[in-house]
This record gives structure tokens, C-alpha cells and sequence, in this order.
């Protein structure tokens, strides 16, 4: 009998992959930083008008805010009370999770806070945000079953500093929560499918901490970890591609589109028109605004199939990243723009943001006088995935292609999880 291939195949490849957390480590960390980023900027740009968006006193009023969240099922935290105090103090928890979530903070806990803080704000009042709230949902709720810290945060300083210590802090805050849900649940303000999830998320914590004596039902739950990571990123990308096609797709549809005079009519659109003078230099060049209509519906289309070639998805990537930038500008939408942005972020290449990562840190290091760059020299993973990390970042491979660490460096892991 032959012995068996020491690269397992293509299966025992794309087992590997799916098994390996080192896949899309980088990515899902620069979503996580640039998505709590924009919030936070968000939450601190409208914080002199957060009581006319949000409060109980809104236009948009609690009776009206009822009323949508009855028939859409929706679930939104300020609903549990329509006093100032409570909407006051959820606000300020709201920035504290933003930056605990950007920082790389006991980031599975600040994750699922994040998609609270998110759907409570979001559900409260849907009418302002300018369509930028769909990407938050969508990549707030990807981000809890991703791990989004192994790199660039102070969960990965953390571990590399003393991986076998407990963990006090996160039992203090884990703790804390659970009196949150008891509360809510007694209280019958938490019911249903989203009671039923965030016990689960909670007992899943607790389930976590219970085995750290026991090797193998811990490696077991690190594997389940691993595959929920991966395809938590994996549907990222899906989705975005999904966006991306349908939206170019209809355009195509559309009349203006066709004719080539769409952008002037969008630059024309008084109530999205922060610089008016911008607007109209720009619709007044006939020949800019037909290459920018049709080539904003070829970039579109063409998008999803250019993750076949790396290099032509890179110049896609960066004529989208421009894109959203003159729609921020033009269009004065610019939470909705930046959100594109960063969700775009998942595609970048693992060597580019393993070298921003590098100068960032650099950069830290001369200011704060070497005291305290996030994670380890430029952003590196924690120690179970440091050597794996080193292949990638040498020879720029991304992970939306073939795993750099495939065969012997992945292979086994899976095999001996499993």
C-alpha cells in the first residue's frame, strides 16, 4: 500500500484552510479597527444632536419607533425604557464599546456589544443614517463569530505576554453581562429568538472558560472556532460581491445608466450637495461625467469575477475604494462611504496590511518612546500563529487564494483536531 501524500490532496488542503484561524487574521482585524472606527466617529459627531436622532423626544418619536419595531421583529436595547437616563447612559456605553472593540479589548465580549450597541441605535430610528447602517448590521454581525484579534490588539498583546494566566477581567465583564441578561429576562424585556441568542452567546463564553483544563474538548472548541471565523469572513466577502453585482447589475437597467448622464443627475440633487461649487464644475465636463457613469457600472460588474486574478481584483479594489470617496464627497454621505470602505478592507492583500501594519507600529513605537505598539512587532498573531505568519508576510499572499501555509504547516492541525 502506498503511503499517503504528505500534502493530503486537494481535500485535506481546503479542510486545512477551513480549519486554520491564520486565514484572514489580518483582514478581520482591519474591519473590526476601521468599522468601530467610523462608529465611534459617528456616535461623536452626532452627540450634540444624538437626542433629536435617538432620545425619547425625537421626531421620530418612541410611539412611532414601537410601531416599526412590532411588525419588523427587530430587536433594539432603547426599547426597554423611553427614559432620558436610559438612552443617556446606553450612548456613552455605546462609545465605550466602540473603542474597547477598536482596540482589541476582550474583543468576543465588545463584539457582540458592538452588534447591540449597533441594531439598538439602528432599529431606533431608521431613517437617518443613509443606507451606511446596512453594512454596519451586516458586518457587526459577521464580526461576533469572527476572531478579530489576533493581531493588532490588546487581546494579542495580552496572550503573547502570558498566554497560560486566567483571566479576571473577562470573568469580571462576562459575569457583569449575565446579571444584564437575568435582569432583562426577568423583567420580560428580553424574550424570544434574541433571549435564546444572547444566553446562548453567553453560555458559549462560559463553555469556553469551563474547559481550560481539559485539552481536548478545548482544542475540539478552538476548531469549531476556526471554521465559524472562516466563514463568517468568507460570507463577508460573499455578500459584498452580492452587493456589488446587483448594484451594477440594475444600474445597467436604468436609463441614465445607459445613457450616460447619470452622475450629472446625481451631482444635481440639491439635498445631497454638501459642495455645491464641487458639483457643478464636475457635471459640467460632459466627457468626465460619461466616463465616470459608465465606468462606475463596469467596476461594479466586473468586481466579483476579478477575485479570479489577484492583481486585477487590486486595481478594482482601489477604483471602488475611489468611488466611494467621491460619493462621500459629492454626495455628502460620508458614514455610508467610509462603512464601504472599511468593509472593502477584507479583500486588501495579507502582505500589504501585514507592511501598513509594520510602519503603524514603527510609527507607535517613535512616539510613545517604544512603550506599547499593539500586538507583536507590527501586528503580528498570537504565539499559536506567529511561525505560519512569517510565510505569508514573505511572500505577500492573500487569503482570498491559496493559503500560504497549506500542506505540512496546516494539514496536520485539522487532522489532529479532528
Amino acid at each position: 500500500m502506498k503511503p499517503r501524500p504528505a500534502g493530503g490532496g486537494a481535500l485535506d488542503r481546503a479542510l486545512g484552510r477551513a480549519c486554520d484561524a491564520r486565514v484572514w487574521a489580518h483582514q478581520s482585524a482591519a474591519v473590526r479597527i476601521g468599522m468601530a472606527g467610523v462608529w465611534l466617529l459617528l456616535l461623536v459627531h452626532e452627540f450634540p444632536r444624538r437626542e433629536r436622532i435617538w432620545g425619547p423626544d425625537a421626531p421620530w418619536s418612541w410611539r412611532l419607533a414601537e410601531h416599526s419595531l412590532d411588525r419588523s421583529h427587530a430587536f433594539s436595547v432603547l426599547r426597554w425604557s423611553g427614559g432620558e437616563l436610559w438612552f443617556e447612559v446606553f450612548y456613552v456605553l455605546s462609545a465605550a464599546v466602540a473603542v474597547a472593540l477598536l482596540l482589541g479589548w476582550r474583543t468576543r465580549t465588545a463584539s457582540l456589544l458592538f452588534l447591540i450597541s449597533v441594531l439598538s441605535l439602528d432599529h431606533r430610528n431608521e431613517n437617518v443614517l443613509n443606507a451606511g447602517d446596512t453594512i454596519f448590521r451586516i458586518t457587526a454581525v459577521y464580526l461576533v463569530f469572527t476572531r478579530c484579534a489576533q493581531v493588532w490588539s490588546l487581546d494579542a498583546r495580552r496572550r503573547g505576554r502570558a498566554p497560560d494566566t486566567g483571566d479576571r477581567t473577562g470573568v469580571v465583564l462576562w459575569s457583569a453581562c449575565g446579571l444584564v441578561l437575568a435582569w432583562a429576562t426577568l423583567l420580560a424585556l428580553l424574550t424570544g429568538g434574541w433571549a435564546l441568542l444572547l444566553w446562548g452567546c453567553w453560555a458559549g463564553q462560559a463553555a469556553w472558560r469551563g474547559v481550560r483544563g481539559r485539552p481536548g474538548v478545548r482544542r475540539t472548541l478552538e476548531l469549531i472556532g476556526h471554521l465559524l471565523h472562516n466563514g463568517a469572513v468568507a460570507m463577508m466577502m460573499i455578500q459584498l460581491c452580492l452587493l456589488y453585482g446587483s448594484a451594477g447589475w440594475y444600474k445597467i437597467q436604468g436609463a441614465p445608466w445607459q445613457d450616460g448622464t447619470a452622475v450629472y443627475w446625481s451631482a444635481g440633487l440639491d439635498w445631497l450637495e454638501p459642495y455645491p461649487a464641487l458639483s457643478h464644475a464636475l457635471s459640467s465636463h460632459a466627457l468626465t461625467v460619461l466616463a465616470l457613469t459608465y465606468g462606475t457600472v463596469l467596476v461594479q460588474v466586473a468586481f466579483p469575477f476579478s477575485l479570479l486574478d489577484r492583481r486585477v481584483k487590486n486595481v478594482l479594489l482601489a477604483l471602488l475604494f475611489a468611488e466611494h470617496i467621491g460619493i462621500g464627497l459629492l454626495l455628502g454621505l460620508p458614514y455610508f462611504s467610509l462603512s464601504m470602505i472599511v468593509a472593502d478592507l477584507v479583500f486588501l492583500p495579507t502582505g500589504f496590511l501585514v507592511w501598513v501594519g509594520e510602519r503603524v507600529a514603527g510609527l507607535w513605537r517613535r512616539l510613545a518612546g517604544g512603550a506599547g505598539a499593539l500586538g507583536e512587532r507590527g501586528g503580528r498573531p498570537a504565539p499559536d500563529a506567529r511561525g505560519a505568519e512569517a510565510g505569508t508576510a514573505a511572500r505577500s499572499e492573500e487569503h482570498t487564494e491559496e493559503p500560504s501555509e497549506e500542506g505540512e504547516g496546516v494539514t496536520p492541525s485539522w487532522r489532529a483536531s479532528c
